[in-house]
């Protein structure tokens, strides 16, 4: 398995990996993930970045980071997992790698937004020491619970 970043050639898989996880698990798509997709590569022109987990060609998981409109805030989102291949810790690593991007790309705090019945993905957030936050409001009609994670001065450099 090869962590690459974002290649035109896989933003189809980014596309329909989330939206088959997206609603397998909430039944539709929101504005926000339209508006997600239809932006890619504005978003990318931005600083943000797609990582793909890909084995013998084909995309096992995939992770978004991307700055926010704040200064020093930056989103992990779009984790999503291909259903019908094995994932060998994929979603960790794309995970990981979009974390990495993030930090290296001066991020304070990392940010999530997710459903508190996504047991493996808030098990990845915990895993890398992101801490639940409450929010106001969850953005999405799926959001439930948020996370972040608070960029030590050691890990920017």
């Amino acid at each position: 398995m090869n962590i690459i970043p974002y290649q035109e050639q896989y933003k189809e898989d980014f596309i329909q990996l989330n939206i088959d996880w997206i609603e397998e698990n909430f039944g539709c798509l929101e504005k926000e993930d339209l508006e997600t997709f239809q932006h890619i590569e504005e978003s990318l022109e931005h600083g943000a970045m797609i990582f793909f987990a890909v084995e013998h060609g084909s995309v096992l998981a995939t992770c978004m980071a991307k700055p926010m409109e704040e200064d020093g805030i930056w989103e992990l989102c779009k984790l999503g997992s291909n259903k019908h291949l094995p994932h060998k810790g994929a979603g960790s690593a794309v995970f990981e790698a979009s974390m990495h991007w993030a930090i290296q790309h001066n991020a304070k705090k990392l940010f999530i937004l997710s459903n508190s019945k996504l047991k493996a993905a808030l098990h990845i957030y915990e895993k890398y020491g992101f801490r639940e936050i409450k929010l106001e409001d969850y953005e999405y009609v799926r959001g439930d619970i948020a996370f972040e994670y608070m960029v030590a001065q050691n890990e920017a450099s």
